[in-house]
């Protein structure tokens, strides 16, 4: 199973030579880069699980109707915030799509799995940094969803041989075919594999002057959304199951 997901966040990066880039102009750029993704997901006919940073949910809320509108899931992504704060992101947004919100994502700030039970989530899928060493590390980790009362932790996933880990800047910078290889190699090994990619890859910086490392912004923009292309068309090529986070979960 094909677990495809991705993280939806306002872009915090400095601007070159002092360009002057607002918050309303960053969201908007957001809202661009997740139009793109449900147009390449459209194509496809392949559903995904959104995660939507906490602290955007109150402002987007019409790009989130319209992904929920299309069939897929809406999940949290949670950078910083504190538990109030996602208590009323949830609650807000459950009363915008009356729908249940299960999943949540965390990286650097994690609250604690009991407290996310007591908010009624049903899983939980942390992830760590990506950096330019990180694919070098060789990892040893338990990929198998565990329970803890009652409260599903999904782990990334990690190829079997390459040991590379199935994240946004993995995505990035690895040739298509064998990234094609990792998901067979580890679907052979594992019962899914879980991706994950980020908004902001899609984003054009040649138009807006984002200061980030020069590394992050190869094959970003028009190529990602390429790459996102030619990935989704194997998928069907191949007849490799897909599904929602929370479908392959409970």
């Amino acid at each position: 199973m094909v677990l495809l997901t991705f993280n939806i966040a306002g872009i915090e990066a400095a601007t070159k030579n002092s360009i002057q880039i607002t918050e309303e102009e960053r969201l908007k750029i957001t809202e661009n880069n997740t139009k793109a993704i449900l147009r390449i997901l459209d194509v496809h006919d392949i559903k995904a699980t959104f995660f939507i940073e906490i602290s955007i949910t109150e402002k987007f809320q019409n790009t989130i109707k319209a992904i929920s509108g299309r069939g897929h899931e809406i999940a949290f992504y949670n950078k910083n915030s504190s538990l109030e704060q996602v208590e009323l992101a949830k609650k807000n947004t459950q009363d915008l799509l009356e729908k249940q919100i299960r999943g949540i994502r965390q990286k650097d700030f994690k609250l604690a799995e009991e407290n996310l039970k007591l908010l009624e989530f049903n899983y939980v899928s942390n992830i760590d940094n990506a950096s330019i060493l990180f694919p070098l590390k060789r990892l040893k980790r338990n990929t198998e969803i565990v329970e803890i009362d009652g409260l599903s932790i999904v782990p990334e996933s990690i190829s079997p041989y390459s040991q590379l880990p199935y994240n946004d800047f993995v995505f990035q910078i690895l040739p298509m075919k064998y990234y094609q290889n990792m998901i067979i190699e580890t679907l052979k090994n594992d019962e899914f594999v879980l991706i994950y990619l980020n908004s902001w890859q899609f984003t054009d910086f040649k138009k807006y002057p984002f200061d980030i490392p020069f590394y992050r912004s190869l094959f970003s923009g028009r190529k990602m959304e390429d790459k996102l292309d030619a990935l989704l068309a194997w998928i069907n090529e191949k007849e490799l199951a897909t599904s929602r986070m929370k479908d392959y979960v409970f």
